[in-house]
C-alpha cells in the first residue's frame, strides 16, 4: 500500500465514475460521473430503488467490473490501472464482502468457513485460528465453531459472514443488503455487529441497503438517482 498515505486521506476515491453498456443500436449509461472520498474508518449508505446501479457501483469500487470512464482508488492504489490478476489478487487482500444471502460453505463448519479466506491467501498460521476464535466471541457464536451453517439461524449466518470477511482485516468491507433476509429485529441486531466490527478491525463500510435505520447510522448517505450518486 502507498506509504504516503496518513490518516486524514481518503482510502476510497472515485473519481468521474461512468459505466455504460450498450443494448443493440443505444447505450445505457447506469451510473454516471460518480465521486466519492471515504475517510478512514467511515461508514457509507448507498441507497436507490432496485435496479438503479447500487450493485453495479460496488462491482465498479471492488474492480470486479471495470469503468467506461474515471477511476477508483482504494489506499492509494489505482484499481482501474491494475490487470484482472492484479486487480483479483487485491480484493483477496484488501476487500471483503457481505451478501444478502450469506454465501456460507455448507460443508465447511463455522471454524472452516472463517478460516477458508486466509487458507486461499495462504496466509493460514497459528495465529488465524485464535483470532477466529476472539471474533466469534465478539458475535456471541463462540460455541458454535463446529456448527454447520444449516444449522445456524439467519442471523447467525450472517454473523458468521460478517466476521469472515473482516478475518483478515481489509481496508474495505462492502455489504450488499446485508440485512434484506433477516426480520427487523435480527437485521438490528446484524446492523450492531457490523458497524461493531467493521470499528474495531478500522475498515471503511460501504453499504448497500433500502433499510431506513441501518442508513441513519451511517456516516454518509448517497442515494443512485438516474445513473448520479447524489449526497442525501
Amino acid at each position: 500500500m502507498s506509504s504516503g498515505q496518513n490518516n486524514t486521506d481518503p482510502t476510497v476515491r472515485v473519481r468521474g465514475l461512468t459505466r455504460s453498456y450498450r443494448e443493440g443500436d443505444s447505450v445505457h449509461t447506469v451510473i454516471r460521473d460518480a465521486k466519492l472520498q471515504i475517510l478512514p474508518g467511515e461508514c457509507v449508505a448507498l441507497l436507490g430503488r432496485s435496479g438503479s446501479g447500487k450493485s453495479t457501483l460496488l462491482n465498479l469500487i471492488s474492480g470486479i467490473d471495470l469503468p467506461s470512464g474515471g477511476e477508483v482508488r482504494i489506499g492509494g492504489q489505482n484499481l482501474t490501472g491494475m490487470t484482472e490478476q492484479q486487480r483479483t489478487l487485491f480484493r483477496r487482500d484488501h476487500i471483503g464482502f457481505v451478501f444478502q444471502f450469506y454465501n456460507l460453505i455448507p460443508t465447511l463448519n463455522v471454524m472452516e468457513n472463517l478460516l477458508l479466506p486466509l487458507e486461499l491467501k495462504k496466509s493460514l498460521d497459528a495465529d488465524s485460528q485464535r483470532r477466529a476464535l476472539d471474533i466469534l466471541q465478539q458475535v456471541g457464536l463462540e460455541d458454535r465453531s463446529a456448527s454447520y451453517p444449516d444449522r445456524l439461524s439467519g442471523g447467525e449466518q450472517q454473523r458468521v459472514a460478517i466476521c469472515r470477511a473482516l478475518l483478515h482485516n481489509p481496508l474495505v468491507l462492502l455489504a450488499d443488503e446485508p440485512t434484506g433476509n433477516l426480520d427487523r429485529s435480527t437485521a438490528e441486531s446484524v446492523t450492531g455487529v457490523l458497524q461493531t466490527l467493521q470499528r474495531e478491525n478500522g475498515a471503511i463500510l460501504i453499504c448497500v441497503t433500502h433499510s431506513d435505520a441501518l442508513a441513519a447510522a451511517m456516516d454518509q448517505r448517497h442515494e443512485l438517482v438516474d445513473g448520479r450518486l447524489i449526497a442525501s
